[in-house]
């Protein structure tokens, strides 16, 4: 009996070991193995597919980007040739919208280097008012004839509830001026070569003259406006016509950094940027038919081709190209068939009717 009793107490205090108390080592070994294995797969699954993530990303935001900067473009274009100011009696506007196509005579890309030069894009500007700047008339120091741009001053008239200097002031060095005729019937446009100031009891606007015709140099006529004679140019002006501060609406590409051509609108002094890694942005225009008083079905893409008559344009076809950023891995394989480049593109086209539809006729 006290040999049983002592058996029983040792096998109560110190159980024995069986098979359901864990895992024996093997087993451990095994079940490590099967779990590195399967989390090996799976990282490698997510490794192959990152990338894949990464380019829907990045398409889908050119997409959104490409888009935007298209709608901000229709809004800018849509406005050409109006709003200049409340009030005037002028029938048609003489321009809205100038165009500056790029024709290189070379390539302006590099297929090696997928870069893209500045001659590649085109420039289209919307011309607009100063909102801050009231219109005056013009005159001379007497107040009894006509200016003339040929000369290097202009005079003018107070604006309606503002002093002279108050009017004087809003006219600054380098401000683009836009002269009316009261019938739309002529123009012009001159630059300014220093600030407005008062002079004989008028304000007196001292700028750089027009030649003979009303045509300025590039320097200072950079929107292009009197580039052709057709756009029924003048160089006098008289008290019920109008001088206008222009504000033009600027887009174009920035193609200092060749990685990264940059579509920009500039107004103002300041620019910001609407869309990056541009690789075409073309502006066409279908232009009205003085003989037949219809307009043309064909989009023009090159300004010279109907004389730079800017005044004849009622629609405009605005095409932008983006990419997304060139892939400088080696074993990366994919080729675009744009222009077989390691980068996915987006490209958006839109036609803009302005508003303004009676320019010229």
């Amino acid at each position: 009996m006290k040999t049983n009793k002592r058996r029983n107490w040792q096998q109560t205090a110190f159980p024995t070991r069986g098979r359901s108390a864990g895992f024996s080592l093997i087993e451990l070994m095994i079940a490590t193995a099967m779990f590195l294995i399967v989390a090996g797969a799976a990282f490698s699954l997510l490794a192959s597919h990152q990338p894949l993530f990464n380019q829907q990303q990045n398409k889908a935001a050119l997409n959104i980007n490409v888009r935007n900067a298209i709608a901000q473009m229709q809004l800018d274009l849509v406005n050409a040739g109006t709003g200049y100011y409340v009030g005037a009696n002028i029938p048609g506007w003489p321009v809205g919208v100038t165009i500056q196509n790029s024709n290189p005579g070379t390539s302006c890309f590099n297929s090696t280097t997928h870069v893209y030069s500045s001659t590649c894009f085109d420039h289209i500007n919307v011309i607009a008012m100063d909102a801050n700047t009231p219109p005056v008339h013009p005159t001379d120091s007497t107040g009894t004839t006509c200016v003339s741009t040929t000369s290097s001053t202009i005079f003018t008239d107070p604006a309606p509830g503002m002093t002279l200097a108050q009017t004087a002031a809003v006219f600054h060095d380098g401000d683009q001026l836009l002269l009316v005729k009261s019938d739309g019937s002529q123009m012009t446009t001159t630059i300014l070569s220093s600030d407005g100031d008062t002079s004989g009891g008028k304000v007196r606007l001292q700028h750089n003259p027009t030649a003979a015709d009303g045509t300025n140099t590039s320097t200072d006529d950079p929107l292009g406006i009197s580039t052709n004679l057709n756009n029924k140019l003048g160089t006098n002006f008289c008290g019920s016509d109008w001088v206008l501060k222009i504000s033009p609406i600027l887009y174009s590409v920035d193609a200092s950094d060749s990685s990264n051509p940059k579509l920009m609108r500039s107004q103002g002094g300041s620019s910001s940027v609407l869309a990056e890694q541009v690789i075409g942005f073309k502006v066409g225009a279908t232009l009205w038919n003085a003989g037949t008083s219809t307009d043309t079905l064909a989009y023009n893409y090159d300004s010279s081709s109907y004389g730079y008559e800017y005044s004849r344009v009622r629609s405009v076809q605005i095409s932008l190209i983006a990419r997304t950023v060139p892939v400088t891995d080696p074993t990366y394989k994919f080729r675009n068939l744009f222009d077989q480049g390691p980068y996915e593109i987006e490209g958006v086209s839109a036609v803009v009717n302005p508003r303004n539809m009676s320019m010229k006729d």
